[in-house]
């Protein structure tokens, strides 16, 4: 018996993450253009499109002007797929052309071809009565056309064709940057663009954006996608107004008494606090001593690492004595080496919005300067860190970003691009020279919410963990790098744990 369905309903289209965009999929008895640079994974989508409703128990027609039924039975196979429940209507074999080359009288051959390809789908369209089709693809016809306004009317009479007929036509064409067919996109009822992007370093790059779809609220902006094995998996671009607040802004202990002292209590949920200091400085162990905390208390938290291997992470906070390694084996650490010439911004976006919905509260980013490598301009590395931010702040989640500055003493030191006024907090950590010894300072220069001291401090990191000493009252320029001693000789921190001044 053959289905109905109302034009209101949605058609999955089977590819995750699209659904979201679309708001639940396509609306069903109407014709979507697709339209891609080769690449882009435009034969992909519609493969997926006519999988999904074979599962649902909807019959489907594949029309393929460009290949052949083998080819495509070939790149189903790839994905694990089999096309066993969808039939593909070739329209290129061999003995076809050649029986319409010797058919040629008074009619000029591009006439006769089109007629015929048009002739082959509907007969099959007859046959099966299929919920969905795909032509693939159009820029085979638009050369049997000759002229933009015989194509126009060949696709305009597709469209009349299948209108009432409860089928929802997908066409697979060229990006119309390059045809200049834009009257084609006026002719259907909604079209998607994908874009595969070739950056100067790393693995392509794709995203997909919905033009217009009519009648139906959608998504707007660019979405970043992936094609491996399986098929394609598109990446929704987050938007924080979406989600619910949620979580308490109380003060969470860093587990120094020290260290929350200075930042008048603790450092709140629901905000994000940046570390910022030249390398080696200790900020990688500073954000591991709040990971530690946190697992302490049972809570769960996720790092991104750019810039080094997680196991490298792990052993530098064993060493100092954070039994980390216990705590990622009983899932309360996760740890996620990120390589930023393979990520995509969505990619990572959809992972934290995974993490933070499985529970997790405390997120590491390490560091900002691969993330930074992994964004296509620093505009946009704004724009998407200010949206994430959002999301996590509004989620209750305390937001640790690492920023390495450029040089270790004096004046050169400085960021390579300035997203301090992100932040809720800012902690800046500083190399100075003092009797001798090459020491680190920290200081909190920037906390919207609640009181924070305006001191400077000893940080010393060593076999008995994070340490902050008193304030540095003695000495003028730390942070600038301008060091001068004003005060008589006092001992500063040592590493003995029993020291008076710690």
């Amino acid at each position: 018996m053959e289905k109905t369905f109302n034009v209101s309903e949605r058609a999955s289209t089977g590819v995750e993450g699209l659904d979201d965009i679309l708001g639940g999929g396509l609306p069903r008895n109407r014709m979507y253009l697709i339209e891609g640079d080769p690449g882009a994974g435009k034969t992909t989508l519609a493969m997926r499109f006519l999988l999904e409703g074979a599962r649902l128990g909807e019959s489907g027609v594949y029309a393929t002007l460009s290949e052949t039924e083998e080819e495509l039975r070939d790149v189903a196979g790839s994905h694990g797929w089999s096309l066993d429940g969808i039939t593909i209507c070739d329209l290129q074999t061999a003995e076809e052309s050649l029986k319409a080359d010797s058919q040629y009288t008074l009619f000029h051959p591009s006439e006769v071809e089109l007629s015929e390809t048009t002739r082959t789908v509907l007969d099959a369209v007859e046959r099966v009565r299929p919920s969905r089709v795909v032509f693939d693809s159009l820029s085979e016809m638009r050369l049997l056309a000759r002229d933009s306004l015989r194509y126009r009317r060949q696709i305009l009479a597709l469209k009349h064709y299948f209108t009432g007929r409860n089928c929802t036509v997908i066409l697979l064409d060229y990006g119309g940057g390059n045809t200049g067919d834009f009257q084609l996109q006026s002719l259907t009822h909604g079209v998607i663009g994908l874009e595969q992007l070739a950056p100067g370093y790393g693995g392509q790059r794709r995203r997909l954006r919905v033009q217009k779809i009519r009648g139906i609220k959608f998504r707007e902006g660019y979405h970043d996608y992936l094609i491996a094995t399986g098929g394609m998996k598109v990446f929704p671009r987050l938007m924080a107004a979406e989600h619910e607040a949620g979580g308490h802004p109380e003060p969470i202990s860093s587990g120094v008494a020290e260290l929350d002292a200075m930042l008048g209590g603790g450092i709140h949920r629901g905000t994000s606090t940046m570390l910022l200091g030249p390398a080696g400085v200790g900020k990688s162990t500073l954000s591991a001593q709040y990971v530690a905390a946190a697992a302490l208390r049972g809570e769960r938290s996720i790092v991104y690492s750019f810039d080094e291997a997680p196991v490298t992470w792990i052993d530098r906070a064993e060493r100092l004595g954070m039994k980390m390694a216990k705590h990622r084996d009983s899932g309360l650490v996760t740890l996620r080496q990120v390589n930023p010439a393979e990520l995509t911004p969505g990619e990572l976006a959809e992972d934290v919005r995974r993490r933070v919905e499985d529970g997790t509260s405390v997120l590491v980013m390490d560091s900002l300067n691969g993330y930074h490598n992994a964004m296509p301009s620093d505009n946009h590395l704004t724009l998407h860190l200010h949206e994430l931010l959002s999301f996590l702040n509004q989620r209750g989640v305390l937001s640790l970003l690492i920023m390495a500055q450029y040089g270790i003493l004096g004046q050169g030191v400085a960021s390579p691009v300035d997203l301090s006024y992100i932040a809720d907090t800012v902690i800046l950590l500083r190399y100075f020279e003092a009797f001798g010894q090459v020491r680190q300072a920290i200081s909190t220069v920037k906390k919207r919410a609640g009181r924070h001291e305006h001191s400077i401090r000893e940080l010393r990191i060593g076999d008995t963990g994070v340490r902050v000493g008193r304030e540095l009252q003695e000495f003028n320029g730390v942070l600038s790098g301008q060091l001068g001693y004003t005060g008589e000789a006092k001992p500063l921190l040592n590493d003995k744990r029993d020291d008076s001044h710690a």
